[in-house]
């Protein structure tokens, strides 16, 4: 089966690209399931109920989250409605949400959930290492074919450390929340695809999405500046797997489509 993962949608260009681009993507390479990170996708920080059935409505199959998953208040109040919006589940168990789904198309299970990175995220969660045997405990129950997580993390080392714990044990794990593409989409000796950041869909003249004068003016001059999204033509970037129905991964390799 084919998975399409698309990193971290940021603000209206990543919306636009990936409202222009994902529905013939997606049939252009017979894809099976997809999976769309969009914790940026209102104004950089967070996601509402109208963005999350826009993209329910072009295709995808699962959304996930991140650290900014409730920056956007309207969602808090109705994120329990969606069962296949996952939040990250080392958060504090008051969260509301959905902390994994499973998936079905023509007897295939996939199993979807999201971890947040312990190092460098500026907000508490717990450790995503014990979280992970934990949320596999539970996810083992259901008898999916195969489980993808999207860890969304900071640190390289992290991410790096999370691939080799769990490999063998999920199908793939993709890393995000650093919006720059990694050039180490491969498969791990026990059978896990991997892949350090699968990049993001938003302006591609830009810093990470944002703005570049204001970056530039945080970090230069360090002096306080609101991040504001970057307005632009834009490129919507992930990943395409291909998973057994024993969950191992048989190949993985990174895309970026421009407008």
């Amino acid at each position: 089966m084919k998975i399409c993962f698309v990193g971290d949608l940021v603000a209206s260009p990543g919306r636009r690209v990936v409202k222009q681009q994902l529905p013939s993507f997606l049939k252009d390479n017979s894809i099976d399931f997809c999976i769309v990170n969009a914790e940026n996708a209102v104004h950089g920080l967070g996601v509402s109920p109208k963005v999350a059935d826009e993209l329910f409505s072009l295709g995808a199959d699962v959304i996930t989250l991140g650290n900014h998953t409730f920056s956007f208040y309207d969602f808090v109040k109705q994120c329990n409605r969606y069962k296949n919006v996952v939040v990250p589940a080392n958060v504090s168990a008051k969260w509301p949400g959905t902390r994994y789904t499973i998936v079905e198309k023509n007897g295939f299970k996939l199993a979807v959930f999201n971890l947040l990175g312990q190092v460098d995220m500026g907000m508490y969660c717990d450790s995503p290492f014990e979280k992970a045997d934990d949320m596999l405990s539970q996810i083992e129950k259901e008898r999916p074919n195969a489980v993808f997580l999207d860890f969304h993390a900071e640190a390289t080392s992290e991410k790096q450390a999370m691939g080799y714990y769990l490999d063998g044990r999920v199908s793939v794990v993709a890393g995000t929340h650093t919006h720059v593409q990694t050039a180490d989409d491969k498969i791990l000796p026990q059978g896990t695809g991997y892949i350090t950041d699968a990049g993001m869909s938003g302006c591609t003249d830009s810093i990470i999405g944002m703005d570049i004068d204001t970056s530039l003016r945080r970090f230069v001059y360090k002096l306080p500046a609101k991040y504001a999204p970057a307005e632009g033509e834009a490129s919507m970037s992930g990943i395409i797997c291909e998973v057994d129905y024993n969950g191992r991964c048989s190949s993985i390799s990174r895309f970026c489509i421009y407008e």
